[in-house]
């Protein structure tokens, strides 16, 4: 489990590579599309996939030219667009450190497709499903979308080994025998209904296990496991079931960044360092220590009043695009007995 990418070289490099041309929560394929058309010829390939149900773009990028075949898809769900960011993050990287080690491991031993957008007009509506209301995670047997059958297709031409799945989660989960919120959170899925720890699990959470390694020196206690209840159509699940080791990344909350912005750093990193191991090994056998990562729980609300003589009250944000804007409210969740519940914020009334 030994890694050459280390902390403080991650720490330094961020800011030189963070895309600064993508802030926030709300990302749309007008951010990202002039991006994809600049980038580096010579380094990626950049085809037209197809396009949404609204006939919106929806690009394939390759790269690499090594055996092992991993395959990256972002923003199936509009409104998770923190490893939109970071896969931008990451194509600043290679294209500017190509003669660094740890990219030509990477290009030199993988061949590499990604999606960076699956759902363009979730991604500008900000929702969860797509134009249809078909939420594209829970479409991987029906297929009813367009975007699902492209995202299908590649898979089943491409025939990657692995793949890695990029989420958002809602800032009510922490990490089980903490107070800490779930950062990042990680899931090998299970292939059917019992859980089985079939051989391309035990290899998904080889990978996942490397990933925590490294974020545990930079976010301890910070990083949780994902539920691996089985979703008979849910394309983590059926692609694991395929044989395509199908490695999920939820991006989570840290500490008064609602924007994302230190989370999709710890993005980058996990991904990063998910690439470079899979680049560097061929042994994935080891799996036990995946189940020392702690499991998410449902612990925070994002705001708490506390009060001393009346019930406590919790709110969540509710993000809505109003008149072209992104806009982020508190909507009042829970009233009453809140003591087995957390805060991001709690304002503590003396009545």
């Amino acid at each position: 489990m030994n890694t050459s990418i280390t902390i403080p070289f991650l720490e330094e490099l961020y800011p030189k590579i963070k895309e600064d041309k993508l802030f926030g929560k709300w990302v749309t394929l007008s951010d990202v599309e002039p991006l994809i058309q600049s980038l580096n010829k010579e380094l990626f390939q950049v085809e037209l996939l197809g396009t949404s149900e609204e006939d919106r773009n929806i690009y394939k990028l390759k790269l690499g030219t090594g055996t092992k075949k991993i395959m990256i898809w972002s923003q199936m769900h509009g409104n998770e667009s923190t490893g939109t960011k970071a896969l931008f993050d990451l194509f600043k990287f290679l294209d500017a450190y190509t003669e660094h080690e740890i990219v030509s491991s990477i290009l030199n031993n993988c061949e590499i497709t990604i999606i960076p957008m699956l759902n363009p007009d979730g991604s500008l509506a900000y929702t969860r499903v797509n134009s249809k209301n078909v939420d594209l995670n829970r479409d991987a047997v029906a297929l009813e979308a367009c975007e699902s059958k492209l995202l299908r297709n590649t898979l089943d031409a491409f025939n990657p080994e692995f793949c890695f799945n990029l989420h958002d989660q809602r800032t009510i989960f922490g990490v089980e025998g903490t107070q800490n919120p779930a950062t990042i959170s990680f899931l090998a899925p299970s292939e059917e209904e019992s859980r089985a720890l079939t051989p391309g699990r035990k290899e998904t959470m080889n990978v996942i296990i490397a990933m925590n390694n490294l974020l545990q020196q930079v976010i301890p206690n910070h990083v949780g496991r994902y539920t691996d209840e089985f979703y008979p159509t849910a394309t983590g699940d059926n692609f694991q079931k395929l044989g395509h080791n199908t490695i999920l990344i939820e991006a989570g909350h840290y500490p008064n960044d609602y924007n994302r912005e230190e989370v999709r750093k710890f993005n980058f990193y996990s991904l990063l360092e998910g690439l470079y191991y899979v680049a560097n090994n061929n042994d994935f056998s080891a799996y036990e220590a995946y189940f020392d990562i702690p499991n998410n729980n449902k612990l925070f609300f994002d705001v708490i009043h506390r009060y001393k003589n009346k019930k406590d009250e919790a709110y969540q944000y509710e993000d809505k695009i109003i008149d072209n804007q992104f806009v982020s409210t508190l909507q009042k969740r829970q009233e009453g007995e809140l003591n087995d519940h957390k805060g991001h914020n709690e304002i503590v009334f003396e009545y």
